[in-house]
């Protein structure tokens, strides 16, 4: 049986950290070096797709989103299945191919419960692919706890065991979230990191040297740069000088998340994260429960929370309360505050993201065997259609146009 080959013409594709003229052929759900076909089957293609000009870009992975369209990974324990479902399949409009559904801070029962429930998956039109998950403490700094629960903050009082004691399992779990200056944290972030788990470092009150030590341990990520951690001081920069230390493995790639929201992160602010360390750069939504609602009052979980123009605040008051941008929002605001290249834009939601998670060969790529997941886009970088292994699974009206050759089938 011949596996159907599809070209994708008339495009630019996002390859080597810019945008090429050229066609993307696909099968199999994978990306493949057309020119082997050619030379070595003689085949030609099944389907071709006119792309009309438009940018062809790998998929956006979300490092960082708890939530949307009224579902909350941590509060909505007992429907937590079908809300991941109603989440993925909701990002699919935004590019997003892949995404790491975040659980904030929670007692031991609600990761007991809610983890054997979010097993990694590959996407299609059902939804977006979950890489596993991020978890956003219990292990955190309570003097930078933001929104999560006093509560249910931990210490590592048996070390390790204490981690393996509050999720239950590691087995679901992609990026955890830590503070680096609790007792006995390094020892934690060397085994977890030796188990294939992205520590990262946030909700945190650690100075530079508490983040060396981390990095030297494992740690390779910081969540959400410049929210919940010391602001930076020209005496101790805290977390933020992680961005250009030299105290730290020569081959310690340090990447941060950020919110390019406009709310959670000035401008400014992006700017500066953006010139000093491009190569660590991952846009996040770090999106809650509130994005993709309309405007007006709605109770989510606990809480009655305002969605008012594009912005989420806690009900009859001005404070906000998380952010509510989706991913394709994010990166046209930090393209706009950054001044940087559309490709760049782009491989900070896409390539970085699968660099930190170590999966650059299959994910953030339409390099060759990589998976067919991308995302075509008009110059304006707004979401034209969303594929997940070849095959759409979004569509917002675009001039796509398929034109089958079925003569071409041997």
């Amino acid at each position: 049986m011949t596996l159907k080959l599809t070209q994708f013409r008339n495009c630019r594709l996002l390859r080597n950290h810019q945008l090429v003229v050229d066609d993307l052929w696909v099968r199999a759900g994978k990306v493949i070096d057309p020119e082997k076909v050619f030379f070595d089957e003689k085949q030609q293609a099944h389907v071709q797709v006119d792309c009309g000009g438009a940018i062809l870009a790998p998929g956006f992975i979300d490092l960082q989103i708890n939530g949307g369209y009224g579902v909350d990974f941590s509060y909505d324990v007992d429907s937590v299945e079908a809300g991941v479902r109603k989440v993925a399949k909701g990002l699919l409009a935004h590019g997003v191919t892949s995404f790491c559904p975040t659980l904030v801070t929670s007692p031991p029962e609600t990761y007991h419960t809610v983890l054997p429930k979010i097993p990694k998956r590959a996407g299609g039109p059902h939804g977006a692919s979950i890489l596993g998950c991020h978890v956003e403490g219990p292990f955190i700094n309570t003097n930078k706890k933001g929104a999560h629960p006093p509560e249910c903050i931990k210490e590592f009082d048996q070390g390790f065991q204490t981690a393996l004691d509050v999720y239950g399992s590691l087995e679901n779990i992609s990026i955890i979230t830590l503070a680096p200056e609790k007792e006995r944290a390094s020892e934690v972030i060397r085994e977890l990191s030796n188990r294939g788990i992205t520590v990262s470092v946030g909700h945190s009150m650690a100075n530079l040297c508490d983040g060396e030590v981390a990095v030297q341990h494992g740690a390779r990520l910081i969540t959400h740069l410049f929210n919940a951690m010391l602001p930076f001081h020209h005496r101790d920069p805290g977390l933020v000088g992680l961005l250009t230390t030299d105290n730290i493995p020569p081959n310690a790639l340090v990447y941060f998340g950020i919110i390019s929201d406009g709310v959670h992160t000035h401008p400014a602010a992006l700017r500066i994260a953006y010139k000093t360390h491009p190569d660590g750069l991952i846009l996040v939504t770090d999106a809650i429960s509130a994005m993709g609602l309309n405007d007006g009052r709605h109770r989510i979980g606990q809480f009655d929370i305002e969605v008012r123009a594009g912005r989420a605040y806690v009900a009859g008051t001005d404070t906000l309360c998380g952010s509510i941008a989706p991913m394709d929002e994010c990166i046209r605001f930090f393209k706009k505050a950054s001044n940087c290249s559309i490709a760049y834009a782009l491989e900070a939601a896409s390539l970085h993201p699968a660099r930190c998670l170590g999966i650059e060969q299959q994910k953030g790529t339409l390099e060759y065997g990589a998976d067919a997941d991308f995302v075509v886009l008009d110059d304006s970088l707004t979401v034209l259609s969303t594929w997940i292994a070849g095959d759409c699974v979004y569509e917002s009206g675009s001039s796509l146009k398929s034109n089958y050759r079925t003569n071409d089938i041997i």
